[in-house]
């Protein structure tokens, strides 16, 4: 099992931009489909962003446009690049992976590891 680890987030006007970006341990991370994952106060967790082994990307509607997935193999990391944040972004942002696989995965159930999550916050 691949072990990850987020950055930490933060705090952030309504409008900026933050990157977040998750670091992954043990196992062959480039056989991995990777995501992003929020839980906010009240609401179910939900999908945000995909990269699959060949580089082929997803994004939820509610950030397309605005967020921007991306990986390096020789680093081990998946990123998310967020910019024209808004407070409804505002949640404990995970990442996850899934695989070995080819596949775009973008349903929860089907990433067998995760990482420890991370807060972002965005204010009015």
């Amino acid at each position: 099992q691949v072990q990850l680890v987020e950055s930490v987030g933060g705090l952030v006007q309504a409008g900026g931009s933050l990157r977040l970006s998750c670091a992954a341990s043990r196992g062959t991370f480039s056989n991995y489909a990777m995501g992003w994952f929020r839980h906010a106060p009240g609401k179910e967790r939900e999908f945000v962003a995909t990269i699959s082994r060949v580089y082929s990307t997803y994004y939820a509607d509610s950030v397309k446009d605005r967020f921007t997935i991306s990986r390096n193999n020789a680093k081990n990391t998946v990123d998310l690049q967020m910019n024209s944040l808004k407070p409804e972004d505002t949640a404990v942002y995970y990442c996850a992976a899934a695989g070995p696989t080819y596949g775009l995965i973008s349903r929860s159930a089907d990433f067998g590891s995760w990482g420890q999550g991370t807060q972002v916050t965005v204010s009015s």
